[in-house]
């Protein structure tokens, strides 16, 4: 059994590849490189670990830990609707202690050259897409249009993290009840709103937050407005 402090520094050296992997890549993530950055000898490396590649899978398992349990709890949260249970799952994209964003984008860059890891990642999306669709199905829509919606929330989400999309803050917060509205066919209410905004208020400004009440407003009179049009045609 490994003692308190192996776990320990174990633990740093993959914190150590980990922060090598989102800022160089993969082929960053060797050894001699590793112990530079934290000070030690190439030698005490392999007192924990046998090789570079156990610390490869080390973080494949700890992306897979963080990143795909994160969409698969997030999907199974309780919610009174499911435009809350598609807000829970926007906390993954607006809190990297949730989803490490940067981590995914690392890894699927890494799993541009590595076959074993693009199955992985395969297996990962897979996942996510099959928890998505059981979250829609679980309000009521039928098994096509549920894995249509998943797979419209998440390919679009991959889609921003793949290429890099940098957003400004009041970008991001500006489009949350449009694409709730897209992404379920139905509107947040206010309510819905300030309990998103309450679990990221670190992050959203009373002034944002106004602003996206007010396209709230806007989308719901637009709606109505196009209902109303349409039942008298």
């Amino acid at each position: 059994m490994k003692n308190g402090r192996t776990t320990i520094n174990q633990t740093a050296w993959i914190d150590a590849a980990y922060e090598l992997l989102i800022t160089s890549g993969v082929s960053a993530v060797k050894i001699v490189p590793l112990a530079k950055k934290l000070k030690t000898s190439r030698t005490s490396f392999y007192w924990l670990f046998k090789d570079r590649e156990e610390v490869l899978a080390a973080l494949l398992e700890r992306w897979e830990r963080q990143n795909t349990q994160a969409v698969i709890e997030q999907s199974e949260k309780y919610a009174s609707s499911i435009v809350e249970a598609t807000l829970n799952i926007f906390d993954c994209w607006f809190d990297s202690a949730v989803f490490d964003s940067e981590f995914e984008y690392a890894i699927r860059s890494w799993s541009l050259q590595d076959q074993v890891v693009a199955e992985r990642v395969s297996q990962a999306d897979s996942l996510r897409l099959q928890a998505l669709q059981d979250m829609f199905i679980r309000y009521g829509y039928d098994v096509l249009e549920a894995d249509t919606r998943a797979r419209t929330v998440y390919l679009i989400q991959i889609g921003y993290i793949s290429m890099h999309t940098q957003e400004t803050q009041d970008t991001r917060i500006g489009r949350v009840a449009q694409y709730i509205n897209i992404f379920t066919g139905q509107m947040c209410t206010h309510a819905d709103l300030e309990r998103f905004a309450a679990r990221h208020q670190a992050r959203f400004t009373p002034e944002e937050m106004a602003a996206q009440q007010e396209i709230t407003d806007e989308t719901d009179i637009n709606a109505r407005h196009y209902r109303g049009e349409w039942l008298a045609g």
